[in-house]
């Protein structure tokens, strides 16, 4: 077994430019201790969601969340859960799911909904880091399952469902999970997603790159 810090140490992100260590240190694992997260900590990691930028000041997030002492939400989450997520997410000690307002006030489609739960996502996740909580984001889940055990109306969009905790043993997990969770990250260098004058052109800027 790895320690949580040799474990963190292997997951920090390897940078080509300097960026906050906040940043350096985030990463999704799967592996979560047991530990509760206490309420002043959650309730911190909801207050910078509600501070994240949001498009006309819409803010169109919303978040269900579940914990092991709200038995019955936290089951419904897991219950969303495509079998790859569900063995691992399950031993979390909070699940969220995070919805989406996808019309306005008048009721024209919200073309920036998506992104600004996004944004508050990351928020969410940054302060996080800041409390020694980890968070993995998932998109391996049943949106439309979610919807009718929660009955989310028809103007709603389920986003993603995060697990959230400290960060735990991956000798605990099946053998593909634990693989993963013990690799480094790598990310695609600048030069190939940071473009000018036309598409796919590297900007002057990147091109000496090397991550």
């Amino acid at each position: 077994m790895k320690t949580m810090t040799s474990l963190a140490e292997l997951k920090r992100a390897q940078v080509a430019y300097p960026i906050h260590p906040l940043l350096q240190k985030r990463w999704s694992p799967r592996a979560f201790a047991a530990r509760p997260v206490e309420a002043e900590k959650l309730l911190s990691i909801l207050e910078a969601a509600r501070w994240s930028a949001s498009s006309n000041n819409a803010h169109p997030w919303n978040f269900i969340v579940g914990t092991r002492d709200s038995q019955e939400t936290f089951t419904k989450l897991v219950n969303t859960l495509k079998e790859g997520n569900a063995a691992w997410a399950a031993q979390a000690p909070v699940l969220i799911l995070t919805v989406a307002k996808m019309t306005t006030k008048d009721g024209q489609p919200h073309g920036h909904a998506l992104h600004d739960v996004g944004l508050a996502v990351q928020n969410l996740t940054i302060q996080a880091a800041a409390l020694d909580l980890y968070v993995r984001q998932m998109a391996g889940f049943y949106p439309e399952k979610a919807r009718e055990l929660f009955h989310i109306p028809a103007d709603y969009a389920p986003v993603t469902v995060l697990a959230i905790g400290y960060l735990g043993d991956p000798d605990l997990l099946d053998e593909t999970s634990r693989t993963r969770e013990l690799t480094p990250r790598v990310r695609r260098p600048l030069r190939e997603f940071v473009f000018e004058g036309e598409w796919g052109r590297s900007a002057e800027l990147v091109n000496g790159a090397s991550r």
